[in-house]
């Protein structure tokens, strides 16, 4: 156990990753961005 142990919460700290020790925190801040698409011009 230690850093170079995947499964535990410092190795995951250590490695960069996130699993069920080291759960990543829900962006609860996220701003959602609507695309308005441009009406479609009618041909003749």
């Amino acid at each position: 156990m230690g850093k170079g142990d995947k499964k535990t919460r410092r190795g995951k700290i250590f490695m960069g990753s996130f699993g069920k020790t080291r759960p990543q925190k829900p962006n609860k801040n996220k701003v959602k961005v609507e695309v308005v698409k441009p009406k479609a011009k009618k041909g003749k």
